[in-house]
């Protein structure tokens, strides 16, 4: 009888401990939740949904010119995506455009990082100043680059040209003989800064004392770069490379803008964009389309690991 009562008189107990299978702790977490439904709500719809349309078109045969000719295609879109001898070269193109672009931003970069790292009178200004070609618009930086800088008649290398080595200075056109050097240099530009921020994030965030300890011990400048800095950069560098990679794989507005993707410098997304428009092939655009998407992805994922490992590493420090 006292054991009964007992029991009955703790069950209440318990159910009021964990009040979330109640209906009232379910709305109590619905009511947090609220807030961020719309913006859920929108990213979906804005995101998600042309996405899967993308995806299902991906799958016919649709040519906007014979609209009631769309037939369902299978795979043969992709097929003729990775086999296309046009489509190949542009993945090639790609290829080769972000790893000069990468490669180059990061090396520069970290070179304007370690001088950025001194003190100096003026650091602040040359930071600003530095920074100031990753806030354009890339549209407006091609721009700057094919009529300020390349324009054979009034540009500014050809004016430098000039002025060094008189009227019998050469003057190439800067686009047409060099076209994807010309893009290279403008998107190495452009993202420059943006790397020199990441390794400059890195560089202030080294043990002090390590570094001295290293050179009272006798350490140059070249060991202490080599051995302490370059390994503690390493992070920071993949990060870099990896976030770089998955904005100029996609780069539409260079290649656009600058050549049009003529003289073989048409890239993967400048391709899509020949074959929706121009040539109103829904499909193989479509394809080609989530093609783009599945590589930045893969990208993305690394990314994310870097910066996870990232926070692992500083929240151990701490």
């Amino acid at each position: 009888m006292t054991a009964t009562a007992s029991t009955s008189a703790v069950a209440p107990t318990k159910a009021r401990v964990s009040p979330s299978g109640k209906p009232g702790g379910r709305l109590r977490a619905w009511a947090t939740r609220a807030p961020l439904l719309p913006a859920l709500i929108f990213m979906v719809v804005v995101t998600q949904l042309p996405f899967v349309a993308t995806l299902v078109i991906s799958f016919f045969d649709w040519n906007a010119l014979y609209p009631d000719a769309r037939s369902f295609a299978g795979l043969d879109n992709y097929s003729e995506v990775l086999t296309d001898p046009d489509l190949r070269k542009s993945v090639l193109t790609t290829i080769v455009l972000t790893a000069t672009v990468v490669l180059a931003s990061l090396v520069i970069g970290l070179g304007l990082a370690l001088l950025l790292d001194r003190k100096f009178r003026g650091r602040g200004v040359v930071r600003t100043l530095l920074i100031a070609p990753f806030l354009l618009v890339p549209v407006a930086a091609a721009l700057l680059w094919k009529h300020v800088l390349y324009n054979p008649e009034y540009g500014l290398f050809n004016g430098l040209l000039h002025w060094v080595g008189g009227d019998g200075a050469a003057q190439p056109d800067w686009v047409s003989n060099t076209p994807l050097i010309a893009i290279e240099a403008s998107l190495i530009w452009q993202w420059t800064p943006f790397m020199m921020l990441i390794l400059l994030a890195g560089l202030q965030s080294r043990d002090s004392e390590l570094i001295e300890a290293a050179r009272m011990d006798g350490a140059g400048n070249w060991q202490v770069f080599r051995y302490l800095t370059l390994p503690h950069l390493r992070r920071y560098l993949e990060l870099g490379a990896l976030l770089g990679s998955i904005y100029i794989v996609q780069n539409f507005d260079a290649v656009f803008t600058i050549t049009s993707g003529g003289l073989g410098t048409a890239n993967l997304p400048y391709t899509v964009y020949q074959s929706f428009y121009q040539a109103h092939e829904n499909g193989l655009a479509s394809a080609a389309g989530v093609l783009v998407v599945i590589g930045s992805i893969i990208i993305a994922t690394f990314a994310l690991r870097v910066v996870s490992s990232l926070f692992r590493e500083e929240a151990s420090r701490s």
